[in-house]
């Protein structure tokens, strides 16, 4: 069935960084000249810039976003008995953040159209034991954060965004990272804002949470060799601040390329039966993935590996029916949406840089099995 040349990856980050490498070069070329790696000017000026990117007071860079979301839940004081309120359908990160506190994830089912967490079934999770409510923005759309908002100021209840996959993302004009009381990022690769390796931040309006933060992922010493807590070695190394400092500058324009190419996915699947994304009224979507939803997803996924197209699956198992929760007691069943977008989701090739002809390849393989 392949009548092309040539492999679809499902992500090249190659043809980002063509266009940028005499930047990066300099930038690491700076690096190496000062001989400082572990968190000095580059890192700080990183922290600066994404914070007003973010429309946030404060950004605490550190080495993961799974260590943004350990750090963040401490400083609001989430720990062993607690409970915190979050998605079964994300990336187990965000649940092994809950887990490190010693706190338990209370799973609410997602919304059928945008698979992120829904709104309308958070309060009935609250308990006198809940002191968090973490939803994530899936696949690049911010969450439903008015009425979750609204339930934490009710409740007494910290908000903390998992915005992983949302750099730059917007909900009725708060930008993702600064509508909650902290938000958390992963510069992983593969995001619309990668490191060169792994990377992560925190974002927050809080100055008390701000300092403690900085003090946490650097041993908890608020002075050389005083450690008034117990601490964590997360920061952000000098080289990956001085790269995402250079590829901040062109996130907005690779976001409008993901938006493109979703609307072009969008148009040329149209009239298949899968069902597609979308982009919800009053949001401003970053398309960190494309992802349809398929109950032949099975046959698909043959027909995109003969035809030499990469595929992901994001994600196969929800963070309910996972091995390493089994002790929470879930069953299969207790979220049928989540269970069935886990059945159904296909992630299709979105970069920026994917060609126009490999877009309609990929459709043209997808058309043809319908």
């Amino acid at each position: 069935m392949n009548n092309r040349s040539g492999a679809i990856p499902f992500v090249d980050l190659s043809r980002q960084h063509i266009e940028i490498r005499p930047q990066i070069d300099a930038a690491i070329q700076r690096t190496l000249d000062r001989g400082t790696f572990a968190s000095n000017q580059a890192v700080e000026d990183f922290e600066e810039n994404f914070a007003h990117y973010c429309a946030t007071r404060f950004c605490v860079a550190v080495n993961s976003g799974t260590s943004a979301l350990h750090l963040a839940l401490k400083v609001a004081g989430v720990g062993t008995g607690d409970e915190v309120i979050t998605t079964p359908f994300t990336f187990a990160a965000t649940s092994w953040a809950i887990s490190y506190v010693g706190a338990r994830p209370v799973f609410v089912d997602v919304d059928a159209r945008t698979c992120n967490i829904d709104a309308a079934r958070v309060a009935r999770a609250i308990t006198p034991k809940t002191r968090a409510i973490l939803p994530v923005h899936l696949y690049g759309q911010m969450a439903d954060l008015k009425p979750i908002r609204a339930l934490c100021d009710q409740h007494g209840l910290a908000l903390i965004e998992d915005a992983a996959q949302a750099h730059g993302a917007e909900d009725s004009g708060h930008r993702a990272g600064g509508y909650g009381d902290l938000g958390c990022f992963s510069f992983y690769p593969t995001k619309n804002l990668g490191a060169f390796g792994e990377a992560g931040a925190i974002t927050t309006n809080n100055e008390k949470f701000a300092a403690r933060l900085r003090s946490l992922r650097d041993h908890a010493q608020t002075e050389k060799y005083r450690h008034d807590e117990l601490g964590f070695n997360y920061r952000m190394d000098e080289l990956q601040g001085a790269i995402l400092n250079v590829k901040l500058a062109y996130l907005d324009g690779w976001n409008r390329a993901r938006s493109a190419i979703a609307q072009s996915y969008t148009n040329k699947l149209a009239k298949t039966k899968l069902t597609l994304p979308n982009e919800s009224p009053g949001k401003k979507h970053v398309w960190h993935l494309f992802v349809v939803r398929s109950n032949q997803r099975e046959h698909l996924c043959k027909a995109l590996l003969e035809a030499d197209i990469g595929r992901g699956l994001h994600y196969p198992i929800p963070l309910h029916l996972q091995p390493a929760y089994k002790f929470l007691g879930y069953n299969l069943g207790d979220f049928p949406v989540a269970e069935t977008v886990a059945k159904e989701c296909l992630s299709l090739p979105l970069f920026p840089g994917l060609r126009e002809s490999e877009l309609d390849y990929v459709c043209q393989v997808l058309c043809g099995q319908q």
